[in-house]
């Protein structure tokens, strides 16, 4: 008895299920288009930015082939957009390529395009803290106080590759302004704080032993 009970239970389940699927089949459809409809849109978008990558690798690399030394000016053209297209691979690339070979003379122009790779491309934190190094090494020789403490100041207040390499350029900025007690405060964080650039610390201990007889 309890057997064709049970039967009969599980032929109700099935009936219940079936009845249930066939009232809920338009919605079933409708999810199951929708599902395709966005894996579609998603992989047509990958095959998008493949080819968009593609297409600004070869605007890079045929800007870089038929650069000329007296006529630079289309080279120039073509790494500053490439740095404007904000790409995690080329736009530092281009701007790298551009303060190499000094091809930009404007500081206000030069930390723009800074500022676009660091604060507007979306860059592995490690490659942005390098962007931030460079842009205070280049910045060292004109900048003040403030504006200099202000490019390092995510580099020396966190720990990372570059924070030893960000402390010793501001302890020499501080050493070519003869602001000695600054520049000895400086030279000794790197001393101080964990994981410092070993070579770092060695022209520090140099500098203190011989500038300020630590």
């Amino acid at each position: 008895m309890s057997e064709q009970i049970q039967t009969e239970i599980n032929d109700q389940n099935k009936s219940n299920f079936k009845n249930t699927i066939l009232k809920n089949k338009k919605s079933f459809l409708f999810s199951a288009f929708i599902l395709l409809l966005l894996l579609f849109a998603y992989f047509f978008y990958v095959d998008q930015q493949k080819n968009v990558k593609v297409k600004i690798s070869e605007k890079y690399n045929l800007a870089l082939i038929t650069y000329d030394i007296n006529y630079p000016n289309d080279s120039i053209k073509a790494m500053k957009d490439i740095v404007s297209i904000k790409d995690s691979t080329y736009s530092p690339l281009a701007l790298y390529f551009l303060l190499d070979n000094n091809l930009l003379e404007n500081k206000t122009e030069i930390n723009q395009y800074f500022d676009i790779l660091i604060n507007d491309t979306g860059l592995d934190t490690e490659i942005k803290n390098l962007i931030i190094y460079k842009k205070g090494l280049y910045n060292s020789a004109t900048a003040n106080e403030e504006e200099l403490l202000k490019i390092f100041k995510p580099l020396i207040n966190n720990e990372n590759l570059w924070r030893s390499h960000s402390l010793y350029v501001i302890a020499e900025y501080f050493f070519s302004k003869n602001e000695m007690k600054k520049s000895k405060e400086f030279f000794e964080k790197i001393l101080e704080i964990d994981g410092s650039n070993p070579r770092i610390k060695l022209e520090a201990q140099k500098r203190l032993r011989r500038d300020f007889s630590v």
